[in-house]
This record gives C-alpha cells, sequence and structure tokens, in this order.
C-alpha cells in the first residue's frame, strides 16, 4: 500500500496504472474509496491513470478522521499528489461529489488541468442538500418516512444523522438508516458494500460531514467561478432521471462552460452513461 503524507495527521493511499497523458480520478461518496473498475474507462496505452482515496476513507489512513477533512484540504492533497508525481497538467475525471471536487480544483487551479469529465454532475449547495434529505421524500414516502424516524422535530435530517453517527450508542443504526435511504434516492437495490458495518459507519459519517457544511464552498460559487475553466475542454455526462441531484446544477453549468451530454439514465448511471464518458475520454487522449 502506497501512502503519501498529506499533513494534519493523514496520508492517502494513491496508485497508477497505464503510461501516457496524466489523469487522475476522483471518486464519490464523499467516502466512498477508489476501485479499479475505474480503470475501464481508460486506455492504459495511452492514459496514465491516477487513482487516491480521500482524506479518512479507502486505503487512506487514519479511516475516518474527520479532523483537517474539508473540500479545501482535498484540493490541497490533489495537488500534492500531483506534485510528488511530477505531473505538470492532468485530465480530471470525477462523478457524483467527485464531479463537485473536480470543479472546485479546476476552479482553484485551471493551469494544472487539461480537461474535465465529470458525470451524475452534483454541486452539494445548501440547497442540493436540503432536497436529497427533505424535498425529495415527496418522491419516496415510504423510504422518507423511514429515514426521518431517527430526527427529532425542528432538526435538518444532515444534522441529527451527523450527531447519531458520532455517538457508538447510535452510530451502527444510524449508519444503517443512512444508507437505505442512500439506495433509495439513487434508485439502485441494496448495495453489497454497506453490508460491512465498518464500510457503511465510515461513509455515512463522511458523507453527513460534508453535507452538513455544504463541502465549505459557496452557494453557486461553482457557478460563478466557471468563467476560470475558459479554455479547458470540459464534458458534463448526467442522467434526465436522476432525482438525487437534479439536471438543473449541470444545465446552468452548461450555459457558460462544457458540453452537456443527457442519457436516460439515473444517479447510478449505465450502458449509456459509461459509452459517453468513454467516448469523452477517448477523445481527449487524441490530445
Amino acid at each position: 500500500m502506497t501512502l503519501l503524507d498529506v499533513g494534519d495527521g493523514h496520508r492517502i493511499h494513491w496508485e497508477v496504472h497505464g503510461d501516457g497523458r496524466p489523469a487522475v480520478v476522483l471518486h464519490g461518496g464523499p467516502g466512498s474509496g477508489c476501485s479499479p473498475f475505474w480503470l475501464e474507462a481508460f486506455d492504459l496505452a495511452r492514459y496514465r491513470v491516477v487513482l487516491f482515496d480521500q482524506r479518512g476513507c479507502g486505503r487512506s489512513r487514519p479511516l475516518g478522521e474527520l479532523g483537517a477533512n474539508t473540500t479545501h484540504h482535498l484540493i490541497a492533497d490533489i495537488e500534492a499528489l500531483r506534485d510528488h508525481l511530477g505531473i505538470e497538467r492532468w485530465l480530471v475525471v470525477g462523478v457524483s461529489w467527485g464531479s463537485t471536487l473536480g470543479l472546485a480544483y479546476a476552479q482553484r487551479h485551471p493551469d494544472r488541468v487539461t480537461e474535465l469529465v465529470l458525470f451524475s454532475v452534483a454541486a452539494t449547495r445548501h440547497r442540493d442538500v436540503d432536497w436529497a434529505t427533505v424535498d425529495i421524500g415527496r418522491l419516496f414516502p415510504a423510504a422518507w418516512r423511514r429515514f426521518m424516524a431517527l430526527v427529532p422535530e425542528g432538526e435538518r435530517p444532515v444534522d441529527a444523522y451527523s450527531r447519531l453517527l458520532g455517538d457508538p450508542a447510535t452510530a451502527d443504526h444510524a449508519a444503517r438508516e443512512w444508507c437505505v435511504w442512500e439506495d433509495a434516492l439513487i434508485s439502485a437495490p441494496p448495495s453489497p458494500r454497506f453490508e460491512d458495518p465498518a464500510f457503511r459507519l465510515n461513509f455515512a459519517r463522511l458523507v453527513t460531514h460534508y453535507w452538513r457544511h455544504a463541502a465549505w464552498l459557496d452557494d453557486d460559487e461553482l457557478l460563478r467561478g466557471a468563467e476560470r475553466l475558459a479554455g479547458i475542454p470540459g464534458v458534463l455526462v448526467h442522467g434526465a432521471r436522476d432525482v438525487a441531484a437534479p439536471l438543473e446544477f449541470p444545465w446552468e453549468l452548461s450555459q457558460t462552460w462544457g458540453e452537456l451530454v443527457v442519457v436516460d439514465e439515473n444517479h447510478q448511471g449505465g450502458p449509456q452513461m459509461q459509452t459517453a464518458v468513454g467516448e469523452a475520454i477517448h477523445r481527449f487522449a487524441q490530445g
């Protein structure tokens, strides 16, 4: 296991595959960790692909650490890893939460980004978090009633779950209920990874940590900052049936930057999304 010390007591796991144009992958969650399946989107004879687990998750250490764990720390980690590997500029690929992080990184360091490929695009604004934890309950009333059973009246669900997940007496049950809601949000069958008590607890703690702070970004910061991406080619692939992260944000972003590709799938995606993402990555391999 290869770990890079990024300070604050955090060490992030990273690995490199292939030989060609540099690319970095930003996984979702927050807290999902990076898996080898990401490599299927790349021609490893044409890309040098960097995978890494963000702070506190996957094979990074310490696992589950929330201290010094914000979007701004993760942006600094991406830069530290780029510098460590001696890479001047790279393609940035991100999914869901990884698209929020990818946009924030590219707007902070546009001179380090050759292109962006983002899919199941999310913004992690206050209103996006409220949509995903409150408003969307109108679409999934039974699942939402179960989700809200642990939330005291008058408390934001994301705040309540963050508190419950930090209490050993309630953490396991709260993690299970949060992850059941996560599956409902993306209209997916129960995820096998959530059967692991340690994974679901760590995942739920990281998601609520980032969501309750709206990723430490000002609302609409990513839309206002799109002008910093001028000259950087980008493709946004999004599902028309994505109710977890509605099409509104990537559509608004595409009015000033990026090429929007809409497929008839949900947040989890499927063959159409995989094809569109693969085509964008292949196109950018041409240089």
